[in-house]
């Protein structure tokens, strides 16, 4: 039963693996295509020189990490209406993504703000509130981690996931909101022409690992969900065996 568990479940990985390895080799691609169109075509800035390349990265990764929390709040909401296994998966897999992409919007930003504001980090409102929104989504995962019955997990997780997507906004408009150092929100309209379509073709390359990544961690998820169904449904056969030869 447990070699016959495992075969399936093999078969059913490799299948999965292969419906998104072509989304995969698609960002990565169009990741280099755009890294590349930048560092051919965007001129040094006129203050920061070429250290303002990171904005091609940085920005993008803050902006999907924010899709990354839109997806955690709507599949979390979706849980606590319906109760659906799938969504609390979802859920999970966006938050793990969203959590990277922010947690790489922070070193960026740290590598960036060494040599503009002479410091690695300051308790700016911007950053303040980008570090308490990767907090709380690290602590999502702990909880996750460390909560080994699946629906008072998916429970708890969805209210977690809800209350750290709830923080996004505030750090949407917080350079708005309050006096800070960093600059207000850069997008294609605010920045040089020059740069603008850097960052357009940097978006759209990060937005697509956003979906490769979050597709292929929840396809892994329920690929683990589902060997652990299988492993406690030939486990209690196994018991109900042992049971009637002893009866």
């Amino acid at each position: 039963m447990a070699v016959g568990t495992m075969d399936l479940t093999t078969d059913v990985a490799a299948s999965a693996r292969g419906r998104t390895n072509w989304l995969g080799v698609a960002g990565i691609l169009a990741l280099a295509a755009a890294q590349l169109f930048v560092v051919v075509t965007s001129p040094p800035d006129r203050d920061m020189g070429h250290l303002q390349k990171i904005m091609y990265v940085h920005v993008p990764a803050a902006w999907n990490a924010f899709l990354a929390y839109f997806v955690v709040a709507i599949a979390s909401l979706r849980y606590l209406w319906k109760g659906r296994q799938t969504d609390d998966l979802l859920a999970a897999s966006a938050a793990e993504v969203g959590a990277l992409l922010t947690g790489l919007t922070l070193a960026l930003g740290m590598i960036w703000g060494r040599p503009t504001w002479g410091v690695w980090w300051t308790w700016d409102p911007r950053l303040t509130s980008t570090a308490v929104l990767f907090f709380i989504f690290i602590a999502y995962l702990l909880l996750r981690a460390f909560v080994d019955d699946p629906e008072r997990r998916a429970q708890w997780s969805a209210v977690v996931g809800l209350l750290g997507a709830l923080n996004v906004p505030i750090v949407y408009m917080s350079v708005r909101w309050w006096r800070t150092l960093h600059q207000i929100q850069s997008s294609p309209s605010t920045v040089d022409p020059a740069y603008a379509w850097g960052l357009r073709a940097n978006a759209i390359a990060v937005l697509v690992m956003l979906i490769f990544c979050i597709r292929h961690r929840y396809e892994s998820a329920r690929l683990e969900r589902g060997a652990d169904d299988l492993v406690d449904r030939a486990a209690l056969a196994a018991g109900r065996g042992r049971e009637v030869t002893d009866g």
